[in-house]
């Protein structure tokens, strides 16, 4: 690497390119052996008491977290390594048949000239990138990887344990063993009925106070957008644990003024379905303002003059509606109530700050009543240190969310029609 570009005479970039290969061979020969082990093997000695002398000592081992880490460290590596390498390949290629069609080969100062003139965008978006590979692309790697372990709280817990390769066991006993499956089916069943009905309610619920607000009998616009945006403009976090107290069934305030009125209030969070009722009630409180500003946005845009031909037409308000506003909307926003289905999917605060997943649920194996995917995925490995069926179940969201979004959103008539433009 870099021996063609000295041979093409570009003296500098090849000298730089043969230093930047001695750095990453060096790293490759010296680790590569160790993280092809380490990643096979996951370790071959536990941290174990020895007896040194007449006292016992704690020798540290292997610890499988940290081998398979630094593996991926290596193997990543690698494979930068070798896009670099193909890189330079093509370059001192495309160098040399440039020099024998009697073209001079550029400097390095004309090199680093022609970089920020014509690839300027490529070469910092090309910086990101390997951020991108080691801070996000490889921990994904790695929290998959986990599915295909043993590693859960009590045995099988680095440093004091290793762990092995279980293959699809994890995912045998989430679907198969009673008292996993029927958490998985319930909590993704109560998942996907949340995920729809709170995406429905806060989209048609904007949708509903769009329309009031932009109805030209409505005065002071300006005024009621303000206070209709108050919810999504308070912190959410802040927002769901006033609710929280609100809605407490023992000394909340709601049940204390329905008190004055003779009414017995419910148990809001603590019975199952009240809870349910209560996270969808509270979560369309504070989701609807964004919806509404969105559509808001899109009725300003729309024509009047579809409106006065309909009139003509004779066309009824629900006619207009039907044929011009809600169209118009849909087009516009199909691919963004995607993106607030697969935000609801992995609705962690609403839930969490909530009910923390409760009331309690006998029938389930670390879940409550409320818990959805993300949350039970939370407790499982923050409470209970199941990481491995912790990690099947980010799995499975993502298979399920990228799954259902990719479809729908080319789906969408956005889409479709700005492949074809």
């Amino acid at each position: 690497m870099g021996l063609g570009q000295i041979y093409n005479r570009q003296y500098i970039k090849g000298i730089l390119m043969l230093l930047l290969y001695g750095c990453g061979l060096y790293y490759i020969i010296f680790n590569l052996k160790e993280a092809l082990w380490g990643i096979f093997t996951l370790g071959e000695n536990a941290q174990h008491l020895e007896l040194v002398g007449k006292i016992y000592k704690m020798v540290p081992g292997d610890h499988s977290i940290f081998l398979i880490v630094q593996a991926l460290i290596v193997l990543f590596g690698l494979i930068v390594f070798v896009y670099m390498y193909i890189a330079n390949i093509k370059d001192a290629y495309t160098t040399g048949k440039s020099r024998e069609q009697g073209i001079t080969p550029h400097t390095f100062i004309e090199t680093v000239h022609y970089v920020n003139q014509h690839k300027f965008p490529q070469f910092i978006i090309a910086l990101p990138l390997v951020f991108v590979l080691f801070f996000t692309v490889l921990p994904l790697v790695f929290s998959v990887m986990i599915a295909f372990t043993n590693y859960s709280s009590p045995k099988h817990l680095p440093p004091a344990n290793l762990i092995d390769w279980i293959g699809f066991d994890a995912f045998k006993e989430l679907f198969t063993l009673s008292k996993w499956a029927k958490t998985f089916y319930g909590v993704f069943t109560w998942n996907v009925i949340w995920a729809i009905l709170a995406t429905l309610s806060t989209f048609f619920g904007g949708f509903a106070v769009a329309l009031l607000v932009q109805n030209s009998r409505t005065r002071m616009k300006p005024l009621w957008r303000t206070i209709y945006i108050l919810p999504f403009a308070i912190p959410s976090f802040v927002s769901y644990l006033v609710m929280r107290n609100m809605f407490n069934s023992q000394f909340g305030p709601i049940n204390q003024y329905l008190k004055w009125f003779g009414i017995q209030g419910p148990s809001w969070l603590s019975d199952p379905t009240w809870a349910k009722a209560t996270v969808l009630l509270v979560n369309l409180w504070h989701g609807y303002p964004i919806s509404m500003l969105l559509i808001i946005g899109i009725l300003t845009t729309i024509s009047k003059e579809l409106y006065q031909a309909a009139d003509v037409d004779g066309a009824s308000a629900f006619q207009q509606f039907k044929m011009i506003t809600f169209p118009s909307v849909m087009f516009s926003l199909s691919p963004i109530l995607i993106g607030m289905f697969a935000g609801n999917v992995n609705s962690f605060s609403a839930i969490f700050l909530l009910t923390n997943g409760n009331p309690a649920n006998s029938e389930y194996q670390f879940a409550g009543s409320t818990d959805i995917l993300i949350t039970w995925l939370y407790n499982l490995t923050m409470n209970q240190g199941n990481y491995n069926f912790a990690s099947v179940i980010g799995i499975i969201i993502f298979v399920i969310l990228a799954t259902l979004s990719i479809w729908n959103v080319r789906r969408t008539r956005s889409f479709t029609e700005e492949e074809i433009n």
